[in-house]
């Protein structure tokens, strides 16, 4: 194939008077490439074969249908294709990659500066939003800062009875306490900023015992600067895409509604198979393999806490002495148990059990 610029070469150079292997010397093809091009009537078009269907395109209806489900959220690429795997398909992950770029343009990411902590120091804790109303749905999470192991634990309240109850569970998932917790300005840990001078925050007088009780040190991020505790934020983005979007839609087209004890059963899941043998993209390790090294710089976990909410004291420093009480929280050994006794699932397992079997390979890299 030449270019148009040889074709018109050509042509002008037989005006010229040049034999055919004269022109082929100076435009540097062969002469029977010369010949055929005098011989055309006009400027040879070229066309494209027809290009061949992918591996992928077979899948490509799902994965609109999937998307279309999911908006306006968006479902990630890792988690369509651990779904299409699952059903036969052979190709690889930058073909999957390629196609969902053309449903969504990639937005480019802001570069983030992290700050590392070392094993045992840290764990951040958020509570995350999935629904408000008649039935709410919100998911408590804890992140520990060296190895990045996270624990999510779906609840209907954000009370100080239920943060204190999944902090029992967390720490018991994790095998130990850290020194510190961050946090951000949550009403069920702090009522008050520098109420007693600067650095010196009124405390939930019940969440302030419990702390004291287990050896950990609470942390606050800076007014408005959640980021402060952005190892968890990430990892809350990460729940939403790649657990919580997924399952709902999923379930959307079941004509089903996730509840409370059916999110916390597919969750542990995840965390097991998933979000916790992941590959991390900031640490390069797998958090579950990390926690095993961090388990070591942990606080041992303490007995269980006796101590009553309802009567704690409202005008708490945060130096005052905790003031022990009748046991008011269970410590279930098994925590799917306790919240299903709390909150009845709406469908049965089994049910999601079929939806959902495709959802849980390991060794996913993400955030």
């Amino acid at each position: 194939m030449i270019s148009d610029e040889v074709y018109v070469e050509i042509k002008v150079l037989r005006k010229q008077g040049l034999s055919l292997r004269q022109i082929a010397a100076e435009v540097g093809c062969a002469v029977n490439t010369v010949r055929a091009h005098l011989s055309a009537p006009e400027m040879p078009c070229y066309e494209r074969k027809a290009k061949r269907p992918s591996k992928l395109s077979p899948f490509e209806t799902y994965l609109r249908e999937r998307q279309a489900a999911a908006h306006p959220d968006w479902i990630p690429a890792s988690v369509l294709y651990r779904e299409i795997v699952a059903q036969g398909y052979a190709g690889g992950g930058s073909q999957l990659r390629a196609f969902m770029h053309t449903l969504k343009p990639t937005l480019p990411n802001e570069p983030v500066v992290r700050f590392e902590t070392e094993a045992g120091a840290q764990m951040q804790v958020d509570w995350v939003e999935f629904r408000k109303g008649r039935r709410p749905l919100y998911a408590f999470c804890a992140t520990l800062g060296y190895s990045r192991a996270s624990y999510v634990e779906f609840v209907s309240d954000m009370k100080v009875a239920t943060l204190i109850a999944c902090h029992e569970h967390a720490f018991s998932a994790f095998s130990g306490v850290p020194r510190h917790v961050l946090y951000d300005n949550m009403k069920t840990v702090i009522l008050e900023r520098d109420a007693y001078g600067e650095g010196e925050h009124r405390y939930h007088a019940g969440f302030l015992d419990y702390a004291r009780h287990c050896g950990f040190v609470i942390k606050l991020c800076r007014p408005y600067r959640a980021k402060t505790k952005g190892k968890v934020e990430r990892f809350n983005g990460y729940l939403r895409r790649s657990f919580y979007i997924p399952l709902v839609a999923r379930l959307k087209q079941a004509g089903l509604e996730l509840d409370v004890a059916t999110a916390n059963a597919q969750v542990q899941i995840w965390l097991a198979d998933i979000a916790n043998q992941r590959l991390h993209g900031t640490t390069g390790a797998i958090p579950a393999q990390r926690l095993i090294e961090e388990r070591s710089a942990l606080q041992p976990l303490p007995p269980a806490w006796r101590g009553d909410i309802a009567a704690a004291r409202p005008q708490a420093k945060a130096d005052a002495a905790p003031s022990p009480q009748p046991s008011a929280l269970p410590r279930p050994a098994n925590v799917l148990a306790h919240i299903e006794a709390k909150q009845p699932a709406q469908h049965p397992l089994a049910i999601y059990a079929q939806l959902l079997d495709t959802l849980c390979t390991p060794r996913e890299v993400a955030p």
